[in-house]
């Protein structure tokens, strides 16, 4: 088991573009101190820097890393594209031993609306409109019906206000330093 009863597990997934990692970081600054971002961007690209593919190193270090974090008593908000056959039994076994109450929100915007906002991202120039397509998987839920689907009308932050009321960090306090 891991984490506490107290602690909130988030996972957010959709394609690329569709606003994960600003929502995740606008859960971390609505609740202060005591929320952990975990990024497969980061951890994936950055630290491990691989490509994603089934069976990646990424897919175990983003389980260790939210482990980690929970049982060190953060709230922990696992982020990113996660195709549902690759990290779907990685996000399973985590939901299943999380003591406290786990989330999942799937963000789900059209295609043409990624290339809108990829537009807009630092990345731009690196990642082709062509690779975008070849990594779009519409609605790509996980099993058992466990994900929340948040559409594309739904802006920032009307998104970041739903997830912290219906998780109840709401209600909760920010860590101290």
């Amino acid at each position: 088991m891991v984490g506490t009863d107290e602690t909130r597990l988030i996972v957010l997934r959709g394609n690329s573009a569709s606003g994960k990692s600003s929502v995740a970081a606008g859960i971390r600054d609505r609740f202060g101190r005591g929320v952990a971002l975990v990024g497969q961007d980061n951890l994936r690209r950055v630290v491990l820097r691989e490509h994603d593919r089934p069976g990646a190193a990424n897919i175990g270090l983003i389980d260790a890393v939210a482990r980690y974090a929970l049982d060190a008593g953060y709230h922990v908000v696992v982020e990113g594209i996660l195709y549902a056959d690759r990290y779907g039994e990685m996000l399973a076994r985590l939901r299943a031993d999380h003591r406290g109450p786990t989330h999942a929100y799937y963000l789900h915007v059209p295609f043409e609306e990624t290339l809108t906002r990829h537009a807009t991202k630092p990345i731009a120039d690196e990642v082709r409109p062509s690779q975008l397509r070849d990594w779009y998987r519409p609605l790509d839920l996980l099993p058992d019906g466990i994900e929340t689907v948040i559409g594309p009308d739904s802006t920032l932050t009307e998104t970041v206000d739903h997830i912290v009321l219906a998780t109840g960090l709401a209600g909760l306090p920010a860590r101290d330093g």
